[in-house]
């Protein structure tokens, strides 16, 4: 290929990347920019595919996907190796379609109970129901390909929300939250929160706090890393539960997230489930006959299987549904940085993501904390930023003594109430790798749904609407448990939590923490 071809057609591949869509949570239009380096792959000698990977590419007036492919002739040019699962060799024909598998993990006496009709099931069984068969788009054929579709972020599902501050009752944890709650839609908007979300005023807060007597189904949902209310994977569950007019809804905003300006020093983390605790004890008391139901989505099914596990018995949730887990931190962090994918993409990008929420409330850090943010400006990675927050807000010596003793593998011994986990085993960042999968073959209260494509938070099944796979199950499972499961009816189950030891004194406890926060 001679010169001047050369240059027509990389002047070609630059115009194309000129799109400008709007940023879902500040409504503002978000700067075109590749999202990684270019894959290239060897199709022939000489010649190769080449993946652009963008926040949305644009030819005259039409909108394609962020994923743009180009082939091209080069000669004496050696890509770096494409540091995704090889399809020719792991996938099958029918995952080549995009028809992923789906497995269930759970005890082998899975915990049982009866519908409102009288008849006998259990977990397995109506998990097994709630999930339809996982069709995803064939052309997103692993999960690196799938989780960078959630850069181009479709609209989704259209959900307003109305904004209550709490403050912290516990004084360990001192500072306020804001609380998203769905309300019907109204016009109009607030400087500085996401799109379709304002504050209660005055006359609707006395409404509220009066509570109620109804005994609608209610969902608490909880957030993944650096996110919020405003999310389209949780818009994609709220939304067809709000639809059928029998739910009510709220999601937990992570401290400092979502337009919410911190009051303290208090930031979160991934075993933060002092707000949780809190929420879920004031809609006990505001709302006593709605059974209540919790949803958590990446770091925030983390913290959600957390909070399960810590209440165990006593826990005021009726079921719950973790989604993308990552389970074991410190696993999942090793996995990050082994690729140069997860290194120097998701690691990345995560740790800028941080970074930006820090820095908006750098003045409450350095006034409150000892966090040096001189040093957390100069993180690159996930990890180092953990070792420079996480480790001087708590007290972890270092970002693994931190990913141990906030990692939810453990507390899935203590859950005491019908969980179900989806994760894909394809997930780039929440790693098959990190999976309790024995955990759950002991505790009959849980059950682990795998798909064998998905990626994170993504299971796209269409290319043009962005409709999510992992919605489905979800809300066919928290329907099942709030209309047709006689709750009363199920039989409590031992939980095999540690075995017989030959000294007779020694017992394994999984909620033993390492972190004690002293009393204010």
């Amino acid at each position: 290929m001679d010169t001047n071809k050369r240059e027509k057609r990389a002047n070609l591949c630059r115009g194309t990347l000129n799109a400008t869509p709007e940023d879902p949570q500040t409504g503002l239009e978000s700067i075109p920019r590749l999202i990684a380096p270019p894959v290239a792959v060897k199709i022939s000698p000489g010649w190769y595919l080449l993946f652009f990977f963008s926040n949305s590419i644009v030819f005259g007036s039409l909108t394609y996907p962020s994923i743009l492919c180009l082939t091209v002739e080069a000669h004496n040019f050696q890509p770096r190796p494409l540091p995704v699962r090889r399809a020719s060799s792991k996938l099958t024909p029918m995952e080549w379609l995009g028809h992923a598998k789906i497995g269930f993990v759970t005890s082998p006496e899975p915990l049982q109970f009866k519908t409102k009709d009288g008849e006998e099931t259990d977990l397995l069984r109506l998990a097994e129901k709630s999930t339809p068969p996982c069709r995803l788009n064939p052309f997103l054929f692993n999960g690196h390909l799938q989780t960078a579709m959630t850069v181009l972020k479709p609209e989704g599902p259209t959900v307003h929300y109305k904004r209550k501050i709490f403050d912290a009752e516990d004084p360990a944890y001192e500072g306020n939250f804001a609380v998203d709650f769905i309300v019907p839609p109204f016009e109009g908007a607030e400087e500085g929160l996401p799109p379709r979300t304002i504050h209660y005023d005055k006359e609707e807060l006395l409404e509220i706090e009066a509570g109620s007597l109804d005994d609608r189904p209610m969902i608490v949902a909880l957030h993944g890393l650096s996110g919020g209310s405003f999310e389209i994977y949780l818009r994609h569950v709220l939304a067809p539960l709000m639809a059928s007019g029998g739910w009510e809804a709220c999601c937990i905003n992570s401290r400092g997230c979502a337009g919410h300006m911190i009051s303290s020093s208090i930031l979160y983390n991934a075993r933060a489930t002092w707000d949780t605790r809190q929420v879920v004890k004031w809609l006990r008391m505001k709302y006593p006959n709605r059974p209540l139901f919790g949803i958590g989505f990446s770091l925030g099914a983390n913290i959600l299987t957390n909070y399960i596990g810590e209440e165990a018995e006593a826990c005021q949730l009726k079921a719950a549904v973790v989604i993308s887990n990552p389970w074991n931190l410190e696993l999942g962090s090793m996995a990050l940085q082994r690729t140069w994918m997860g290194k120097e993409v998701y690691s990345k990008v995560m740790a800028g993501n941080m970074k930006k929420l820090v820095e908006r409330h750098a003045d409450q850090i350095e006034k409150h904390t000892n966090i040096n943010m001189d040093r957390v400006r100069k993180v690159t990675y996930l990890h180092e930023f953990d070792r420079e927050v996480q480790g001087p807000t708590w007290g972890y010596p270092t970002e693994g003594a931190y990913y141990r003793d906030a990692s939810s593998v453990d507390s899935l011994l203590g859950v005491r109430i019908p969980l179900l986990a989806i994760n894909a085993t394809d997930d780039p960042i929440a790693v098959d790798e990190a999976i309790p999968y024995e955990e759950f073959k002991q505790n009959p209260y849980t059950l682990l749904c795998t798909t064998s494509l998905g990626g994170h938070l993504s299971w796209f099944e269409t290319l043009g609407d962005g409709e999510r796979w992992h919605a489905k199950p979800a809300v066919n499972f928290l329907n099942s448990m709030a209309f047709n499961v006689d709750m009363d009816s199920m039989i409590p189950r031992k939980v095999n939590v540690g075995v017989e030891t030959t000294n007779g004194h020694s017992k394994f406890t999984p909620m033993r923490r390492k972190l004690h926060v002293q009393e204010a």
